[in-house]
């Protein structure tokens, strides 16, 4: 699979890359065909932590879906990274499952999925 980047910013209208606050970022959706190896969260804020999540669902318009956490409200200083790695992360199965990351409402960061 090639390298996933995604970069979240905080903007006046309450938005991270068009997607609205509080609502759950897609990163990979389910049946992609992805395989992850290394996960790299990068809080680019100037001086603020981070919160974040990032977790896996089966069907995210489904009320009824299934969500399993791989971090849950994990808080990045300023200018750290948070790398997760082959033997952090579980096994996904993507024809079911796919990867999803929720964000503080002024958070600011970087995601690399490789």
């Amino acid at each position: 699979m090639a390298v996933t980047r995604h970069s979240i910013t905080y903007d006046s209208g309450l938005f991270h890359n068009g997607v609205a606050t509080g609502t759950d970022i897609e990163l990979l959706t389910p049946t992609n065909n992805f395989s992850v190896s290394s996960i790299l969260i990068t809080n680019t804020h100037a001086s603020a932590d981070v919160t974040v999540s990032l977790y896996m669902q089966n069907s995210p318009t489904d009320a009824a879906s299934e969500s399993f956490y791989i971090i849950d409200n994990v808080k990045i200083p300023s200018g750290v990274s948070l790398s997760l790695g082959r033997d952090f992360l579980p096994t996904i199965n993507n024809s079911i499952f796919g990867l999803y990351l929720t964000v503080g409402s002024t958070d600011t960061l970087d995601l690399i999925i490789s």
